[in-house]
């Protein structure tokens, strides 16, 4: 599987995302990461390796922890992919308020 397809399929999860959203906040560990959600230590695990394998986070090691941090660099190459995305459906907005506009403008003569 390429890159760009292990980390939308890693997206896709909701569980993912929202441990991708504490991790806005900064590192933690397994644990911290596990507080919130209704499951069990071997499930986050694998949650966390989905992410790992994605490339959007990265384990560290200090002593028995492994604190858990975002890949920024992953980040910037999907915000990259989309743009160019992002680009296309702006110019197709902004032609459809020209034609929404024009509509207008002909209906008040």
């Amino acid at each position: 599987m390429d890159h760009l397809s292990s980390t939308f399929a890693a997206l896709a999860d909701p569980t993912r995302r929202a441990i991708l959203a504490r991790l806005t906040s900064g590192e933690a560990t397994v644990n911290e990461l596990a507080e919130p959600f209704d499951i069990s230590g071997p499930a986050i695990s694998r949650h966390l390796k989905v992410l790992e394998l994605a490339g959007l986070i990265a384990r560290g090691r200090e002593a028995q922890w492994r604190p858990c941090r975002l890949e920024v660099d992953r980040f910037k190459e999907i915000d990259d992919w989309l743009d160019r995305y992002r680009k296309i459906w702006e110019e197709r907005f902004d032609r459809i308020d020209d034609y929404l506009r024009d509509l207008q403008q002909g209906g008040e003569e």
